[in-house]
């Protein structure tokens, strides 16, 4: 017996956009889990539900479609920062909920290092925890990690199918740059 039977609030579907087929978790406290396009559906359902925990596929919410709309807008080059999309961290630790709410004060377009959010959560030294809290990330684009890159503003590692392309893909529909002079190479 799937979620759904116990709890009709919790869901899951797969939708459409331009980087290929994602899925959105959902629950009474808002999203569970977001998850960028693995090789297959059945790849994108299984990592999804390792994050959100187990529920069925299920006609979305009326938050959840807003979800599905602002995710593929962004995904098509639309400037969205998804920060009016609620997320159900409470499964989180607290050092992960405050990188992701770094995390997602970057605007679309601009980048930052996992040296600028360790120092802005209390020292360089968690550079690398910020880092590992990023790979974890169980709700990406929302909680935008591919804004995030390594020293040297260097591409760093990405946990999606396809790795740092994968990143810089998304950050070019982005229209990202950062320096004064210095953007994404095309693909």
């Amino acid at each position: 017996m799937g979620c759904n039977a116990v709890n009709p609030a919790l869901g899951y579907a797969l939708f459409d956009t331009a980087l290929g087929r994602c899925g959105l978790a959902w629950g009474a406290a808002g999203l569970r889990a977001v998850q960028l396009p693995e090789v297959d559906d059945a790849a994108t359902v299984a990592r999804l539900l390792r994050f959100s925990g187990p529920c069925d596929a299920a006609a979305p919410t009326a938050e959840a479609a807003a979800a599905i709309q602002g995710i593929q807008a962004l995904l098509q080059g639309q400037p969205l920062d998804l920060c009016e999309v609620r997320l159900d961290m409470a499964h989180l630790s607290e050092f992960h909920q405050r990188v992701y709410a770094l995390t997602r004060a970057i605007a679309p377009g601009q980048v930052r290092t996992y040296g600028d959010l360790a120092q802005a959560l209390g020292g360089e030294g968690l550079a690398r925890a910020v880092g590992q809290a990023l790979g974890l990330n169980p709700f990406a684009p929302v909680v935008p990690c591919h804004r995030v890159l390594a020293a040297g503003f260097q591409s760093g590692g990405f946990s999606a199918t396809g790795g740092a392309h994968t990143k810089l893909r998304m950050l070019q529909i982005e229209g990202a740059h950062w320096g004064e002079t210095q953007s994404l190479p095309g693909f």
